[in-house]
């Protein structure tokens, strides 16, 4: 293990769509709640959640790791595509990472200390290219280059994690699942190519636990499950929490991620961004398998 620590707990948030804009209009049809159209009012933005999430971390002495997106355009795409539900959807949720509120937003992190990485296009798991250009693209906005990140909507193919490794990128943490939550990848991080490239299965998606909006202390006891698993089993243990899951439309999560955190914090686990895990695993603790935990079992 670290030294001095009982796990690792490493915080991720997928930079998916950081403005309520068409969204809006979409949420008041399907739940029938006309409160969504607030949104569209001038200088109203409630998905924009990245100075709350900095204070709650910073409020509890942690940092965590934010993965920014830069998809595709449809008209990018083949002609047949256009009719492809998803990548409309995709379309018009993008961002632009040079848009002056997202260059200051990732300088905010990154000069406080927080991870900025990359969160690869729909279709670029299998796309090295665009891999490569968004990544450019992403550390030209930031100045710098970035270590990891993960794949938006978790897709993978089996070439994904070489074409992250071709790329520079020194780890991934798209390895599990938006609907289920647990330690089925193991407890330890793995080296797929048993060199220094490291994946962090992820453990838990924010919308894999119970609506803690619905009820609270169901959501607790599948958290509070896993932290005393990962303590049991000296794992480390990789959350992913959207920003916009901080709004107060998603009533509970705010106050479950802190919970969280806290009760990491208290049963003595390391709690930081996987780039900083990477750095302080290093490469002493691989296994013959290609599966190594920090932990050296």
């Amino acid at each position: 293990m670290l030294p001095g620590y009982e796990f690792e707990l490493c915080l991720t948030h997928d930079v998916d769509r950081p403005y309520k804009r068409l969204q809006a209009p979409y949420y008041a049809l399907k739940d029938r709640d006309p409160s969504h159209l607030s949104a569209l009012a001038p200088g109203v933005n409630p998905w924009w959640q990245f100075e709350e999430i900095m204070e709650l971390e910073e409020s509890l002495g942690v940092r965590s790791a934010f993965y920014f997106l830069q998809e595709e355009s449809i008209f990018q795409k083949s002609p047949d595509d256009w009719l492809t539900p998803r990548y409309w959807i995709e379309h018009l949720g993008r961002y632009d990472l040079f848009d002056t509120a997202i260059l200051d937003v990732l300088h905010d992190l990154d000069d406080g200390g927080w991870e900025v990485g990359l969160h690869g296009s729909y279709d670029s798991y299998d796309d090295p290219e665009a891999l490569r250009d968004q990544k450019t693209a992403l550390e030209a906005a930031l100045g710098h280059r970035v270590r990891g990140g993960r794949q938006h909507h978790l897709n993978r193919a089996d070439s994904t994690w070489e074409h992250h490794r071709d790329i520079g990128l020194e780890y991934d943490a798209t390895l599990g699942s938006s609907s289920e939550y647990g330690f089925d990848h193991g407890y330890g991080v793995k080296r797929p190519f048993d060199d220094d490239f490291v994946v962090f299965p992820l453990t838990m998606m924010d919308i894999a636990v119970p609506d803690p909006g619905d009820d609270f202390e169901a959501a607790w006891e599948a958290c509070e499950d896993l932290l005393d698993e990962a303590a049991e089993n000296d794992a480390v243990m990789t959350v992913l929490w959207h920003p916009r899951m901080f709004a107060d439309e998603f009533p509970g999560h705010r106050r479950l991620y802190r919970r969280l955190i806290e009760s990491a914090i208290e049963r003595g686990a390391w709690v930081g961004p996987p780039g900083e895990l990477a750095d302080r695993i290093g490469t002493a603790s691989k296994s013959r398998t290609g599966t190594a935990s920090v932990h050296g079992r």
